[in-house]
């Protein structure tokens, strides 16, 4: 009897110290923070760089023709053969 009751005042000072919480909570069980914006994974876009000037920059802000991306309308046109698409 006395063995037990050593056991389990030790098994509430263990608990006690671990501050009566799990080691490792589960992530889901955690808050969110609020106010932090979450960007969507599918925000990424392919990059590509200027034939004129090397400029890298995303695809949908770039100017295409068949001769390659290009930063701005200026930069295709000085280019010999970039005709838009």
């Amino acid at each position: 009897m006395k063995f037990l009751l050593l056991l389990g005042l030790f098994l509430a000072v263990v608990w006690l110290a671990r501050g009566g919480r799990r080691i490792h909570p589960r992530d889901d069980a955690r808050p969110r923070p609020t106010g932090v914006p979450q960007a969507p994974a599918s925000t990424t876009e392919e990059m590509v760089a200027c034939v004129h000037c090397g400029v890298h920059l995303p695809e949908g802000e770039a100017v295409g023709s068949p001769a390659g991306w290009f930063c701005s309308v200026e930069h295709r046109d000085v280019h010999p053969g970039a005709q838009s698409r």
